[in-house]
């Protein structure tokens, strides 16, 4: 019928029943709760394709070509799901031809349209005195208009600059030792617990344990006083169709490798199929976003209010390295943390990174809690 965009998740809405749907909401105004968007009518569509059948075939055709070129309403106007699809595709819904009940473009008309709509291409005159300019392909500008999400994540992001002493260290992880167990053991454990085994996990571990031993880290502001969280409750940053979302993987400190990897699992997919729920959102204690997977060589993530600090993880990289006096070529990834300096002194910050490095190069510091 129609989906629901609040600040943090997008949400479906079915029809609770068949019928033409009457649209009473004037698009672009502000409803109140309990206010009417539309209406589902009853249709009466199978009695009359039950009469029609009996009207000979030549009679038919005749009736079903004037009622084509009736317009009503309905004509060109894209359903709910259409309407996203063309926006998303750039395309006017003149340009489309509704196939639907009166002419209404449908869901299906809207994925075929960009590929049988052919754009001409532009034709200009020139007399022999004008000098011809080459050709710079096109030059196209579209407007789209912003969805719920991506302006409640600009607003958050603006506001997290402006309320808070933001600040970036950095270091960076020697992840050798993590490839070779996970080289090691990667088959074994998607064989016994049917999930992969990736990065994240130890990431997700090791800054567990690590905001075990620096509360400040884990905890926010509210209202003058500092709230300390006695569980890590960890914010994962996933990339979903409409953008960037941070869905929360619960009691991190009591999960094992396994159970980790699984929820991680569950999450992506579901911001990949949009069915995130509002308790799949809220609540997170600390946050941890991967820009490695992209390429991202460093980088200064935004903090996610009201939380006080922020992971980045990037791509791995070979570098040169010192170790004992010798250069080596091992696979470094360079780690920020961005905190908020109003709760979080720069020596816990380095402190919490320092542990981070450390649990990541000695993972078995992780495999038995040391």
């Amino acid at each position: 019928l129609c989906e629901v965009e609040t600040d943090k998740a997008t949400q479906e809405m079915p029809a609770i029943a068949s019928g033409i749907l009457r649209i009473v909401a004037t698009a672009g105004t502000t409803l109140k709760i309990g206010e009417l968007i539309c209406r589902i009518e009853a249709s009466e569509a199978p009695q009359k394709t039950a009469a029609v059948n009996t009207v000979p075939p030549t009679q038919q055709v005749v009736a079903e070509a004037s009622v084509a070129q009736k317009d009503s309403y309905a004509t060109g106007t894209p359903s709910p799901a259409a309407s996203k699809i063309l926006d998303e595709k750039g395309i006017n819904s003149n340009e489309v031809k509704g196939t639907g009940i009166d002419g209404r473009i449908t869901k299906n008309d809207a994925l075929l349209a960009e590929k049988t709509i052919v754009k001409q291409p532009v034709t200009t005159q020139t007399d022999t005195n004008t000098v011809v300019v080459a050709p710079t392909g096109e030059r196209v500008q579209r407007r789209v208009r912003m969805t719920q999400m991506r302006k409640t994540i600009s607003k958050r992001l603006v506001a997290v600059k402006n309320e808070t002493a933001m600040l970036t260290t950095f270091n960076e992880v020697n992840m050798k030792p993590i490839m070779d167990l996970r080289a090691k053991y990667k088959d074994e454990f998607k064989e016994k617990h049917n999930v992969g085994l990736g990065f994240m996990s130890f990431f997700a571990k090791a800054a567990a344990n690590a905001l075990l031993q620096i509360p400040e880290v884990n905890a926010y502001i509210d209202n003058g006083e500092i709230v300390y969280n006695d569980f890590v409750d960890i914010s994962v940053a996933v990339s979903a169709p409409k953008g960037l979302v941070v869905p929360v993987l619960r009691n991190v400190e009591n999960m094992n490798f396994a159970q980790i990897e699984k929820g991680i699992v569950e999450l992506a997919t579901k911001a990949k199929n949009n069915t995130l729920s509002i308790e799949d959102m809220t609540g997170g204690t600390f946050t941890i976003t991967n820009g490695g997977i992209f390429g991202s060589m460093l980088s200064t993530p935004i903090i996610n209010a009201p939380q006080s600090a922020i992971l980045g993880m990037h791509n791995i990289v070979e570098r040169p390295m010192a170790v004992n006096g010798q250069v080596q070529i091992l696979p470094i990834m360079y780690v920020a943390l961005s905190y908020d300096h109003r709760i979080i002194d720069g020596r816990e910050a380095v402190t919490f990174l320092v542990a981070i490095k450390k649990y990541l190069e000695n993972p078995e510091r992780l495999l038995f809690n040391l």
